[in-house]
């Protein structure tokens, strides 16, 4: 165990993701041009989406649909846990809510420093595992906003019954606006992430002359510069988070490996690989910085932003990076 720790601490993601966080905490004028970020951003969502599609083309649908149950379980489950957790510490709905949506989601870099963990132990896993990326993204959006909207209605007296004499009409309550879905659904990662996988999809083995140079054969070096500006990002944000007492920076160390078990369990579950079941745990166990804010920045501004970006970027995405993933690869490997 020691010595898979130490192999992930020394391998240039995680040392490229350390060097940004101490560039950040040591306030060095090292930054990415906005520009720059963005594009690393869609260049990573482009590539995990097409390998997914192609991988995915290779299966016949009859032996992927129990993992991509497992799947959308996870990303409806977690977002009630969250939300349980965080009411019990006292934590006000709204930012309850951006948690959950934010911890219910995944993290599609953490997923991509797993893939090059597994790779570089030489663990293989199955191909339509990135396909499940997309699908976990959005769920725990839609559940979150769902929860915030039944508990909003419960504090409010909505009429039952609708009289034209007495001038009511009465209204249902509106579960989720357009502008919910447009973000959750058309929103940039999930967009990308399905364009590109079903890109991939349809056109399987006869993509890859031409998508291999950039998307397959650069993936880990464009990863290390991302995880470089992601380290600066990281290290701006922590401060923000101790501001919010301990109870919550324990949630960021301790639901990775709550939520990355219970992925463990359901990856295993359902019959997945060593590899797989790996990045089953990895999915549940990360948080999201991408789908997740995007959507609660429109739907649910109240919340704070410099909470669930904090929290995510802070303290559960290094935390998974150094240590979750080859602990959920030692779980994986304890239950098969």
């Amino acid at each position: 165990m020691n010595e898979i720790i130490t192999q992930n601490l020394l391998s240039p993601v995680v040392l490229f993701f350390v060097l940004g966080l101490i560039a950040a905490l040591v306030k060095s004028d090292l930054k990415f041009p906005n520009g720059l970020s963005e594009g690393l951003s869609i260049y990573l969502l482009i590539a995990i989406g097409i390998k997914g599609g192609i991988e995915l083309s290779h299966y016949p649908l009859a032996s992927v649909w129990e993992p991509i149950l497992g799947a959308l379980f996870l990303g409806v489950m977690i977002p009630f846990i969250t939300l349980f957790v965080l009411r019990l510490i006292k934590m006000d709905l709204k930012n309850s809510i951006g948690l959950a949506a934010t911890y219910g989601s995944i993290s599609i870099v953490t997923y991509g420093a797993a893939i090059s963990f597994l790779e570089k132990s030489g663990t293989s896993y199955e191909g339509f595992m990135n396909a499940l990326v997309v699908l976990m993204e959005s769920p725990a959006i839609f559940v979150s906003l769902f929860l915030l909207k039944v508990i909003e209605n419960q504090k409010e007296d909505y009429p039952m019954v609708s009289t034209q004499r007495m001038g009511i009409v009465a209204t249902s309550p509106t579960w989720f606006d357009k502008e919910v879905i447009r973000e959750s659904v058309f929103g940039k990662s999930v967009l990308l992430l399905m364009g590109s996988l079903i890109i991939g999809w349809v056109l399987g083995e006869s993509a890859l002359p031409m998508v291999k140079p950039l998307f397959i054969d650069l993936y880990n070096s464009v990863l290390i510069l991302f995880l470089l500006n992601m380290g600066l990002i990281a290290g701006a944000r922590l401060p923000e988070v101790k501001k919010h007492g301990m109870k919550l920076v324990l949630f960021g160390l301790v639901s990775p490996l709550l939520f990355g078990t219970l992925g463990v369990l359901v990856g295993s579950f359902v019959g997945l690989s060593l590899g797989g079941v790996t990045l089953m745990g990895v999915l549940a166990g990360s948080a999201s910085y991408i789908a997740a804010p995007a959507a609660l920045k429109s739907s649910v501004p109240e919340a704070n932003p410099s909470i669930y970006l904090g929290l995510s970027l802070g303290i559960t995405f290094p935390f998974n990076l150094i240590i979750g993933i080859p602990v959920y690869f030692e779980m994986a490997k304890w239950i098969q």
